[in-house]
């Protein structure tokens, strides 16, 4: 297991921060997922082996917000 924190933009209410933990937990390999909407951010854990950060950056753009590097 790895753990990554990301910066998601795009996110002003507490509707956006379910969006974007909901298309995360969506994917195979990710164990946990913490959105915090204050710090524009998300803690992941997942298992590299099921999932990769590109694949987190797809889940993200296609539920309308953006993780960034």
């Amino acid at each position: 297991m790895e753990k990554i924190t990301v910066k998601v933009e795009g996110m002003s209410c507490d509707h956006c921060r379910m969006n974007v933990e909901n298309a995360l937990k969506s994917l195979d390999g990710i164990l946990q997922v913490k959105v915090s909407l204050e710090k524009n951010k998300a803690d992941i854990t997942y298992d590299p082996s099921k999932v990769t950060l590109d694949k987190m950056k797809s889940a993200v753009d296609d539920a309308g917000y953006k993780i960034v590097e």
